[in-house]
């Protein structure tokens, strides 16, 4: 149950409408998987720091998220021999896009940050365009790091006000 209320509180924050209507995030399942990776990769790297406990979390986290694309792939009626191939797109992309946030967030570059989310999450070169959605991950980074590894085995998150964060980076 921790599992899947932990992996629900991550993809309702993910999805909500501020994001897609006033903050850029394309409403496409395209759009949807990357702000999504962002999300895990922000929950997976706190869960990490926290010791072996929350990087065994992690870890079935991450296998409840691949579980989830894999049902959905099939749910928009992608072919069961072409699943397989279509998932080790879907893991190197998190794989890649985790990597590259988890380096600029630690070096604490929220200009190569922006440039990364333009990219990957916005479609863009113009990492100005981004820097509502990079204030967002570092306020989320923060707000992840004073919940105590106890609080994610209850599945209890919370998430930065995302109008808030975009008002403070105008």
């Amino acid at each position: 149950m921790t599992i899947k209320r932990l992996y629900g509180a991550i993809v309702a924050q993910a999805r909500e409408p501020i994001f897609y209507r006033e903050m850029g995030v394309p409403d496409t399942v395209e759009g949807r998987f990357d702000f999504l990776v962002l999300h895990m990769h922000l929950v997976n790297e706190r869960l990490v720091a926290t010791g072996e406990a929350g990087i065994a979390l992690g870890q079935e986290l991450l296998d409840h998220f691949f579980e989830d694309m894999d049902a959905s792939l099939r749910e928009i009626g992608i072919g069961d021999l072409k699943v397989p191939k279509e998932m080790r797109t879907l893991a190197q992309a998190y794989l890649g896009r985790s990597a590259l946030y988890g380096q600029t967030i630690a070096k604490g570059d929220n200009a190569a940050l922006g440039a990364a989310i333009a990219r990957n999450i916005l479609g863009k070169e113009d990492a100005a365009s981004a820097a509502p959605l990079a204030s967002y991950a570092i306020e989320t980074t923060h707000a992840l790091n004073k919940r105590s590894l106890e609080q994610f085995l209850a599945g209890e998150l919370e998430f930065p006000a995302p109008k808030e964060v975009a008002a403070n980076a105008e």
